[in-house]
């Protein structure tokens, strides 16, 4: 049975506009994106990987082109269901973590459940499983300034993934980490992404991390392109 295409982008264009004329980031871009899929889109920097993450989250409007999220096209003018879905169905994990301070690994953890009305004992119930998942049970009550790069990257991982996101976007989540830290946060995005069925869409710049996805992608001059080897 095929999987479900739970994204799917179609003939995708983003056009930005200065005095000096017009500027395409992206070019009649296509892509499914399958229920359990492992993603990378690679490419060096200003290529437009980030713009692309942003449609795919909603955060961005494409200049042109079609999405359709679970079969049914994304209507932009209807803004309180695109809010909806990205709350409810999507997460991101970005380059810094964007950790509270103030807040301890825990409380940082459960803001989702708390800003979704969510009970505080069934939000430390999910905060629980998430850092068994992490393996940080044992960090749960420190503030992220005890942390290493690592720990807080995979505390912003489990913020994300905390109301169970269907799709997980991640925008360089290595890219300010040592390779030993890397390849602890990647192998947590892999065990999201067997435990829960996560549907994982990164961009990164790391080759041998985009090794370990299921599908690989290059960005270059506006156009996607599959790569069958990397």
């Amino acid at each position: 049975m095929d999987k479900e295409i739970i994204v799917e982008l179609k003939n995708i264009a983003k056009r930005y506009y200065n005095p000096q004329g017009e500027l395409e980031i992206l070019k009649k871009i296509d892509l499914q994106i399958l229920k359990g899929d492992r993603i990378a889109i690679l490419g060096p920097s200003g290529v437009g990987k980030t713009t692309l993450l942003n449609i795919i989250g909603t955060l961005d409007k494409p200049t042109s082109g079609e999405i359709y999220y679970f079969g049914k096209e994304l209507n932009w003018d209807r803004e309180e269901d695109v809010l909806k879905l990205r709350r409810e169905k999507i997460g991101f994990i970005f380059q810094l973590h964007y950790l509270i301070p103030e807040f301890t690994v825990i409380e940082n953890l459960i803001l989702p459940g708390l800003i979704s009305k969510w009970k505080i004992k069934d939000c430390l119930k999910r905060a629980e499983e998430i850092l068994n998942i992490l393996n940080l049970s044992q960090r749960a009550q420190h503030k992220p300034y005890a942390l290493s790069g690592g720990e807080r990257q995979k505390v912003a991982i489990g913020r994300a993934i905390f109301l169970n996101p269907v799709l997980l976007l991640a925008d360089e989540p290595t890219g300010n980490l040592d390779p030993e830290s890397a390849e602890e946060v990647v192998n947590i995005f892999l065990k999201i992404n067997q435990t829960f069925g996560t549907t994982i869409v990164m961009v990164t710049h790391n080759w041998e991390l985009a090794k370990k996805m299921k599908r690989n992608y290059l960005l270059k001059n506006g156009f996607l392109v599959k790569l069958e080897k990397i």
